[in-house]
Order: structure tokens, then sequence, then C-alpha cells
């Protein structure tokens, strides 16, 4: 996928929405329709009174409601605010089976100045499915998002 032409798609979708939930549920939705070979897309919001993510919009199957921050792919990505780019799940410590059938996994948190929003999270049924321009690609898909969202 065209990270220029994804990244124009999100900014033109956005435009003049300000509500987080529907500006998170189409952004998952564009990433779902969007890349090949994933299962899951969406998002994680901070609990700060829980110290949780929550479980946000998304496309996919069911999924975990509450990631304690630090555990699992997405709580690791949120506590260390560094992207997540695992091969295999199941050779990541603390991994969180919320889909057996999910391989790899690709998480970037979400900051916005001093605020901190959450992850976006995407799975993929194949070992290895994420590259490193993937993880280019979906760290600015986030930052294009970031500037949708409200303060």
């Amino acid at each position: 996928m065209n990270k220029t032409l994804l990244n124009r798609q999100l900014d033109a979708l956005l435009t003049g929405e300000t509500n987080l939930i529907a500006n998170l549920a189409n952004a998952s939705a564009l990433l779902f329709e969007s890349l090949p070979d994933v299962n899951w897309t969406g998002f994680y919001l901070y609990n700060e009174s829980q110290n949780e993510l929550i479980l946000g919009p998304f496309q996919g199957k069911v999924a975990c409601m509450h990631i304690k921050v630090g555990k699992g792919v997405c709580g690791t990505a949120f506590s260390s605010q560094k992207t997540q780019r695992i091969a295999n799940v199941h050779t990541f410590p603390d991994h969180i089976a919320c889909d057996a059938a999910s391989m790899s996994e690709l998480v970037v948190p979400l900051i916005s100045g001093r605020r901190k929003i959450g992850v976006l999270d995407l799975d993929s049924p194949k070992l290895n499915r994420f590259s490193k321009d993937d993880e280019q690609l979906v760290e600015t898909f986030a930052q294009t998002l970031l500037k949708h969202l409200p303060a």
C-alpha cells in the first residue's frame, strides 16, 4: 500500500470530524480494508484511573477488553512508548492471546503532546507479516490520525 495515498485517504476521511470514536472507527476500517493479511485492526485507549488499556473501535473478531499497562504487546508498546513489531507473538513474553489465529502483531503508541491516548494495534494470521516498511506506514498513519483527534 502506498503510504502517501493511505494518509491522504485518512486525512480526507477525517477532515472536519471531531468525534473521537467516529474517527477511530473509520481509521480502523480504512486500515483493515487497505492492508492484506490482517485479521484485526483497532485501538486500545488509555484509562488513567485504572492504569489499563480499554478496547476501542476495531475491525475483526471479538477482542480482549482490558489490557494492563506493561502486559502483552499492546501494554508493552504503551508503557515503553515505542512501536512493537513482533514476528511471532507466541514467543513474546506475556503475550495476550485474544485470537488464537493471530501470529504476528504491530502496535504503535498514540501520543499527542503529553497526552497518552492509547495504541493502534494490527494483528495478522501470518508469521512475520509486518515489515519495517509496514511499521513506517502505520507510524505515519498514526501521526496523521493524531492531527484529527480532539485535544
